[in-house]
């Protein structure tokens, strides 16, 4: 008897095990999307909350993991980069709004434009790639890393080219095996860390006080990324429109609010 119910036990907590497999990308984009909007709530009308952009800064590494996914998964890439470039063009205005309550705001672009850039990089990468000339593909990944660089600063988007070395970050290390895992974590402390830094703030711990700099949040965006296991989750045409008009829309009522 002891023994059966030992088994039944050991089949449960196997089952059990079993039944968790991961979060899908559908899960990634709805926790990216609520970080998001955390941060813009900050930005709009709940500026006193200090907490919610620091916790907003684990939406951008979410985003630019996900726009990876989306070029290895997606059936049509010129439509990919097409949706892109209409939702940079119809999310400038209420971006703009936001940002700097003008319609007008040449001076900072809205995120899809840094997507579209990275995708736009990974794609020429992607190219020379399947030629199987790996010296060239390496060149060409340094070359598109530079230029993406650039052109981030040039064109002001937002995280400017830091952005997009986060897209090719998750890029370089697409994959579950332990040294992507690393490269993806020592990419992400490097390049919000290291180069970004900006606002740190003291902490106590164990009576010694070290500095914690808010953009460093943006490491723990690998916990649910570390969870995706590359299962799509809820997708038709009403979840891909929700997800594509969630950025401009969210931005326009903040921004009205804000305003009233």
């Amino acid at each position: 008897m002891k023994c059966n119910q030992l088994f039944y036990k050991k089949q449960s907590f196997e089952q059990s095990g079993r039944a968790f497999q991961g979060i899908s990308s559908f899960t990634l984009h709805i926790i990216a999307m609520l970080l998001m909007l955390c941060d813009h709530l900050w930005a709009t009308v709940l500026s006193q909350y200090a907490w919610l952009t620091w916790v907003g800064r684990i939406a951008y590494p979410i985003f630019a993991f996900m726009l990876v996914e989306g070029y290895f998964y997606t059936h049509n890439l010129k439509r990919y980069l097409g949706r892109l470039f209409l939702g940079a063009i119809l999310s400038e205005l209420p971006f703009n709004l936001m940002y700097a309550g003008s319609p007008f705001y040449p001076f900072h672009q809205n995120v899809l434009w840094t997507f579209l850039l990275g995708l736009l990089c990974i794609t020429l990468i992607e190219k020379v790639r399947h030629k199987g000339k790996t010296p060239l593909t390496i060149i060409v990944f340094l070359f598109s890393a530079v230029v993406g660089y650039i052109l981030g600063f040039l064109t002001m988007v937002d995280y400017f080219g830091y952005g997009i070395w986060m897209i090719l970050v998750f890029y370089l290390f697409r994959g579950r095996k332990w040294w992507c895992f690393l490269g993806q974590f020592v990419g992400l402390y490097w390049i919000n860390v290291m180069l970004i830094g900006g606002l740190s703030v003291p902490v106590q711990i164990f009576g010694h006080e070290i500095f914690i700099v808010q953009q460093s949040m943006a490491c723990l965006a690998l916990a649910p990324i570390w969870l995706y296991k590359g299962k799509q989750g809820p997708h038709n045409k009403i979840v891909q429109t929700g997800f594509y008009a969630f950025y401009p829309v969210h931005m326009l009522v903040l921004s009205l609010i804000a305003f009233l």
